[in-house]
């Protein structure tokens, strides 16, 4: 994530976010699965991980978590869970090669541009393991597009993301479907992938 408005309004309503996601993300079904699909002791990374809650989680698990965020004060709330190493970092800033026996991308490159959408996947697949597990939640649609908020937004349709991850060089396998309401109050269908390295 590099844009300045969304930055500066996760940095203004962290405290909020993390009491509207905190609980889900502890008990989310897809968290449990990620987890699982790591080796014990595994090295992963929650990319834009907010608050930090899932990254607690998997540290409570065993695994040894590097947290990033593009906002200060997400960084802050995250670096507060014991075993979580957290840093400020944009999606440009995600490099290594073979580094991580997962990576957890939840909802958080929805924030990137259209444009760079590729080259982060491909950076990602570079930094994974060969067979690790990749996990991204994004929100269903088209187009890019501003929220309530100020956040922007790009979406994708199934297939396109399905394309997209082939491409990186990703296997997509395991999907689920649902919908939430977001930090501005809207409701809208979302898409998580499970998929290899």
């Amino acid at each position: 994530m590099s844009d300045p408005e969304t930055i500066r309004i996760y940095d203004e309503r962290a405290a909020d976010y993390a009491g509207m996601t905190d609980a889900y993300n502890t008990t989310d079904p897809r968290l449990t699965a990620f987890i699982a699909a790591c080796p014990a002791a595994g090295r992963v990374l929650d990319l834009g991980c907010g608050p930090g809650a899932a990254a607690a989680k998997m540290a409570e698990a065993g695994l040894k978590v590097e947290a990033v965020d593009a906002s200060a004060a997400m960084v802050e709330m995250a670096a507060k869970h014991p075993g979580v190493s957290a840093r400020q970092a944009t999606f440009d800033e995600i490099t290594g090669t073979a580094t991580y026996d997962g990576i957890w991308a939840n909802f958080s490159l929805l924030h990137a541009p259209r444009a760079d959408f590729p080259r982060h996947l491909a950076a990602l697949h570079h930094a994974i393991k060969p067979g690790g597990v990749f996990l991204i939640g994004l929100k269903l649609g088209k187009g890019e597009a501003r929220d309530r908020i100020g956040r922007l937004y790009t979406y994708y349709t199934e297939d396109e993301l399905m394309d997209h991850l082939r491409k990186a060089g990703f296997t997509p396998g395991d999907i689920r479907h649902g919908s939430g309401e977001g930090l501005d109050g809207s409701t809208a269908p979302w898409i998580s992938v499970i998929a290899h390295g």
